[in-house]
């Protein structure tokens, strides 16, 4: 017979901390509350908060800066950081297979946040909406399409499906140049701003308002008007080309 090992409290301090990063409250390179506060927050001695610390920074989740406290790692999901996604954000053809790929994840990522999403969950899709409002202000395609991606965040942090969280935000610089680069190509129309708010308004009263079917519905939408305009553009550019390398030719 061997002993009974009891579970040492550094090991539910660790996994309770663990839980907060997939579900987000923790996020990527955010700062762990200090010692004490965690001490207190889970009611165990500072040993024992001390020790968790310890045990995530062995597993590469946290890591320490002298003087500057303990922060999780933003590169997590390193692995799915691939050199191949700068060549992607690069190449004009992959826009359109990332706005495919977008139209399924944002569409369950919005059906869930409208079935599970909780009061401060809701509340923070609202705050990032109301942001997009201030980017667009500034007149700057890459703040914009910042707070575009955060309002994404917001949704998926709402969705309650951690999968779906860790996926996009491994996905943060790749969907946010693409995002920099359809807004880009869409405000050469004029009343696109309006349009694209009116999309983003509908898609936030669905999910506010806990209408899971709706609130996919309303993204699959707002994506497919994306698509249609982006490649209705692109064609007019490459007719125009065709246009002036023929002019040229016989000049």
């Amino acid at each position: 017979m061997r002993r009974v090992q009891t579970r040492k409290i550094s090991d539910d301090i660790m996994e309770q901390l663990e839980s907060m990063m997939l579900d987000g409250r923790l996020a990527a390179g955010q700062k762990l509350p200090p010692e004490r506060a965690l001490t207190e927050q889970f009611e165990v001695s500072r040993p024992s908060v001390r020790e968790a610390i310890q045990k995530l920074e062995a597993k590469g989740l946290v890591i320490r800066k002298q003087g500057g406290g303990t922060f999780v790692c933003d590169n997590t999901l390193g692995g799915l950081s691939d050199p191949l996604f700068d060549l992607m954000s690069k190449n004009p053809n992959c826009q359109f297979d990332l706005l495919e790929y977008r139209l399924g994840v944002e569409g369950m990522a919005a059906y869930y946040a409208a079935m599970r999403g909780t009061p401060n969950d809701l509340k923070q899709v609202q705050a990032k909406f109301d942001a997009i409002g201030s980017a667009q202000i500034e007149n700057n395609f890459r703040l914009e399409a910042e707070a575009v991606f955060e309002f994404l965040i917001s949704i998926c942090i709402a969705s309650r499906n951690t999968v779906i969280l860790h996926l996009v935000r491994s996905m943060a610089s790749l969907i946010t140049d693409n995002l920099e680069q359809n807004i880009s190509v869409l405000a050469k129309s004029p009343d696109m701003f309006e349009k694209m708010r009116d999309y983003h308004k509908k898609l936030l009263s669905a999910i506010l308002s806990g209408k899971p079917q709706k609130a996919w519905s309303e993204s699959h939408t707002h994506l497919t008007f994306v698509e249609k305009e982006l490649l209705l553009q692109t064609q007019e550019r490459s007719s125009m080309q065709r246009s002036i390398s023929r002019m040229q030719r016989y000049t």
